[in-house]
C-alpha cells in the first residue's frame, strides 16, 4: 500500500459520491491550487486528495483549542444539522441560519460569545460572521467553493460547500478526526456516528 492511499481517511470513491469535488462554474484565481481539471459542461471539479489533507490539518488544529471556544456557522440550509451534530460530538457552540449582528463583536448583546476560532460553511454565505471575525481578530477556518475568495480565510477546506451529502461527509470527518487527535477515541472504528447522523433531511 503506497502511502498516498493509505492517508486517506475514506475510500477516494466515498469522497466522489458524495459529492465533494463538484464544484461551480465560476473559479476564484485564490482557488486555483485546488481544482483538479474543468469538466466539458464547464464544471470545476476539486481535488479530494486536497481536501482529505485539509481535513486531517484543520483536526489536529481544532484538537488544540477548548470546544466550548469553537463557533461554527452555517447560513446554508444544508449546513445546519451537519454543524448541529459536530457540536453535540465535540462540545462546540453553532449557530444556522442567521447570523445575528454584533454576536462577535457586542458585549452587550445578550448573545455576545467570544470564541477562539470560527468555522463557516461558506465564506459567503457567512460573510457577516468572517467581517466580525477579522475586526476582532478570530482565526477563520472556512469550507471553500471553486468559486469562493480566500480574503481573511486563515485555514481552507477545499470542498463542494452547497450539497447536502458533501457537507455531511466533511463534518463526520471533521468530528471523527479531532476526536481521533484529541485521544477521546483509540481508532477511527471507535467513532459511534453514522454519516447519515450528519445528514440534513430533505
Amino acid at each position: 500500500m503506497t502511502e498516498t492511499e493509505e492517508e486517506m481517511l475514506v475510500k477516494e470513491d466515498k469522497y466522489l459520491t458524495s459529492g465533494v469535488h463538484i464544484g461551480t462554474q465560476q473559479k476564484s484565481a485564490a482557488m486555483k491550487p485546488f481544482i483538479f481539471r474543468v469538466r466539458d459542461d464547464g464544471l470545476y471539479v476539486l481535488d479530494v486528495r486536497q481536501t482529505n489533507s485539509r481535513v486531517k490539518t484543520t483536526a489536529k488544529f481544532l484538537s488544540r483549542i477548548p470546544p466550548e471556544k469553537i463557533l461554527i456557522v452555517s447560513a446554508r440550509q444544508y449546513g445546519s444539522q451537519p454543524i448541529e451534530m459536530f457540536s453535540k460530538v465535540l462540545g462546540t457552540m453553532s449557530i444556522a441560519g442567521r447570523f445575528i449582528p454584533g454576536i462577535l463583536t457586542n458585549p452587550d448583546l445578550p448573545q455576545f460569545i467570544e470564541p477562539e476560532v470560527i468555522i463557516a460553511v461558506d465564506p459567503a454565505a457567512d460573510r457577516q460572521a468572517l467581517k466580525e471575525a477579522v475586526s476582532v481578530g478570530i482565526p477563520i477556518v472556512a469550507l471553500v467553493d471553486t468559486n469562493n475568495l480566500l480574503e481573511n480565510v486563515d485555514l481552507a477546506i477545499p470542498t463542494n460547500n452547497k450539497g447536502r451529502k458533501a457537507l455531511a461527509l466533511v463534518f463526520w470527518l471533521l468530528a471523527r478526526e479531532s476526536l481521533l487527535e484529541k485521544g477521546e477515541i483509540e481508532s477511527r472504528e471507535d467513532f459511534t456516528y453514522e454519516l447519515e447522523d450528519f445528514e440534513q433531511s430533505l
